[in-house]
């Protein structure tokens, strides 16, 4: 068992480092106070190679490996958890998305565009009725021959207001339920396809959230991804991905929210000396170490399972539940550590408080991610009894 980098990852883990600390840091906070998609820091990652880690070379991507994406994510996200959320969704569900389950003709229209910041791609699978319960889509794609006609709402879809394409499933025969759901490739400017307002969130403000309507949106039906009714499995098999990549920015929301507290324990007095002297604080600190390695060690593990083609859903769910709540009670310390300052916009961490909450939330939220733990462990000891 190996538990060191290679010098490949370490030069990435430092790329991503050293850009997040001279290119998102600068700005951040007026970005968070705004609202503002971080336009011109998304064309820079797209150049840096950071929205097409995984993607093969061939089509415009780095050809990197999942414990380098990551490391990536760890880092951007220690920063601006709105930035990484844009290179998790690109990367983990629309990039690999395409490229493990789309025809040729796909990957090469799509994918140089995706992978080098030209456009960023969105993922359409919740809706107001069908959250955690994603069997339950109400948008429809009713086959036409020759194409598919769209007609339902998407909600709390990340990159809604920017992207390109978008994939979205829709059901396609209700009487087969979940096995008559398909992906269809949907592109910007569509006839009948509209964009809401960006949502005001608590967290990750920086992104853009928005609700898509679909009035008799005309689709290609080679803008479908797989066979017929492959829509669902599509979307869950995607989505064993997109947790590693949640995972791992929760995991940066906390490793950054440790930094912040460290650093301040350090600098700032009380009774005679620096506040890391005293145990209350001391204790905090360590507590948090502690956490945030094993969340570390489970999301690299996930990483590594989906790198070796092993079968990854529990590693990704347990790394995604585990980093999500590390996310949450670490941030929440560090604004202890940081005592009123930490309630205060400047000193950062009460901005990466708000953001870890989503990591509890999006691409399952941690009651899913226990049934699907659950099932998983309970299925191994079916099996074990045999």
């Amino acid at each position: 068992m190996q538990f060191s980098l290679t010098e490949e990852h370490l030069m990435i883990q430092q790329a991503a480092r050293e850009f997040a600390q001279n290119e998102l840091l600068p700005g951040v906070i007026e970005r968070d106070n705004h609202q503002e998609f971080p336009d011109e820091l998304v064309r820079r990652m797209g150049e840096l190679g950071f929205l097409g880690m995984m993607v093969d070379p061939e089509y415009g991507g780095s050809g990197m490996d999942t414990i380098s994406y990551v490391l990536a994510m760890e880092e951007l996200s220690k920063i601006d958890a709105s930035a990484s959320v844009i290179v998790s969704v690109n990367n983990s569900l629309v990039c690999w998305g395409i490229e493990t389950f789309g025809t040729e003709a796909q990957k090469q229209k799509y994918l140089p565009a995706l992978a080098t910041g030209q456009m960023v791609g969105a993922f359409c699978l919740s809706e107001p009725e069908a959250g955690s319960d994603a069997t339950s889509q109400r948008t429809t794609a009713i086959d036409m021959g020759d194409h598919y006609l769209i007609n339902g709402t998407k909600n709390w879809i990340t990159n809604g207001k920017r992207a390109g394409v978008y994939l979205v499933m829709a059901q396609t025969d209700r009487e087969k339920g979940h096995r008559g759901i398909n992906c269809l490739i949907v592109e910007r400017g569509t006839p009948g396809f509209e964009i809401g307002p960006k949502e005001d969130k608590l967290g990750i403000r920086g992104s853009d959230t928005t609700t898509l309507q679909f009035n008799d949106v005309r689709v290609p039906k080679e803008n479908r991804i797989g066979e017929d009714g492959f829509g669902f499995k599509f979307a869950m098999k995607t989505l064993d991905g997109g947790r590693i990549g949640i995972a791992a920015q929760a995991l940066g929301i906390a490793s950054g929210a440790m930094e912040l507290a460290v650093k301040y324990a350090k600098q700032r007095k009380a009774f005679g000396t620096e506040i890391a002297n005293h145990q209350a604080v001391a204790f905090k600190l360590a507590n948090m170490a502690t956490e945030i390695e094993a969340a570390r060690l489970l999301c690299l593990k996930a990483a590594y399972e989906k790198d070796q083609h092993k079968n990854y859903g529990l590693s990704a769910a347990m790394a995604k539940l585990y980093a999500s709540k590390v996310a949450n009670d670490v941030t929440r310390e560090a604004i202890q550590v940081h005592g009123g300052n930490g309630y205060v916009k400047e000193y950062h961490v009460e901005r990466l408080f708000r953001d870890a909450k989503i990591t509890e939330i999006y691409e399952g939220t941690s009651e899913i991610q226990r049934i699907v733990i659950a099932r998983a462990i309970l299925e191994q000891a079916k099996v074990a009894v045999g």
